[in-house]
């Protein structure tokens, strides 16, 4: 695996790649879910591009951008242990070469939703840094995980209102045994507050099984959460897959987040309505 931290080393290894080339974008502290991303791209593309950057914009000024856990050395081992052909791992100076960008991608009304409603601006951010990448590694087709599902939803809604060539693939969320979503913050999680961030799988499963009999998912979950008051919650939505309203029948999306001390989580699941 080749390992570069600057644009040129990049687009030289973008160079000598050939056939279908793969991204997969991360902020490191890598899991099985990255790495579930990263083995559907290495079954599925001949190149694949691993980016590992903190990405500064897309945090705010309460947020755990200092804290967030830095695993370089191991992130790169599994990345070698799945077969990515390039790490690209740039400093901050080398993705913001004159700072801060002034001009930053405008998610839209969705993105002032949800996420963008509890974190402000946190789109513009990642938008901002998934399109500078997307430039940078110019891939074929790229992976995000489900569990971030209204990311992955304003990515392909970006690529699509900007004609960018890649084909967004999104993959589906991996969970602990007991049913937690994998998260690079889940290490921030003391003992009693792991058991507690069960909540947020369980009331979930709940919308999910209330749904598909006929019932309020929301309210379903809304009683899970009642159940846990330690756990703070701040949102859970019913949407169509497309983030839009609730549809009266057929697949939709619930969605939601919550702290967990001082750990704030997110996670959600397809729902089938009658």
């Amino acid at each position: 695996m080749r390992v570069v931290g600057t644009r040129p080393e990049l687009a030289a290894a973008r160079a000598s790649s050939s056939g279908t080339v793969a991204v997969v974008m991360t902020m490191g502290a890598l899991h099985e879910g990255h790495a579930a991303l990263l083995r559907t791209a290495r079954a599925e593309a001949d190149t694949v591009l691993l980016t590992i950057f903190v990405n500064p914009l897309q945090f705010g000024p309460n947020e755990d951008f200092d804290r967030y856990p830095r695993t370089m050395d191991a992130d790169l081992a599994l990345a070698r242990s799945i077969g990515v052909d390039v790490a690209f791992t740039p400093p901050r100076e080398v993705m913001y070469p004159h700072g801060e960008p002034v001009v930053r991608v405008n998610p839209g009304p969705a993105g002032e939703l949800y996420e963008g409603a509890s974190r402000p601006g946190f789109f513009h951010g990642v938008l901002t840094v998934v399109n500078k990448l997307f430039q940078l590694t110019r891939p074929d087709v790229a992976y995000f995980g489900e569990k971030d599902y209204q990311q992955l939803g304003l990515i392909r809604a970006m690529a699509r209102d900007f004609d960018l060539p890649i084909d967004v693939r999104g993959v589906p969320t991996v969970r602990e045994a007991d049913g937690l979503a994998l998260s690079s913050r889940n290490r921030y999680l003391a003992p009693a507050e792991r058991s507690a961030a069960l909540t947020l799988s369980r009331a979930l499963r709940a919308g999910a099984s209330a749904a598909a009999e006929g019932a309020d998912a929301v309210a379903a979950g809304l009683a899970v959460f009642a159940e846990t008051p330690e756990v703070k919650l701040d949102y859970l939505v019913l949407t169509d897959p497309l983030l839009g309203p609730a549809p009266a029948h057929g697949p939709a999306r619930l969605l939601t987040a919550a702290w967990v001390g001082a750990t704030r989580l997110i996670d959600n699941v397809e729902v089938q309505l009658p």
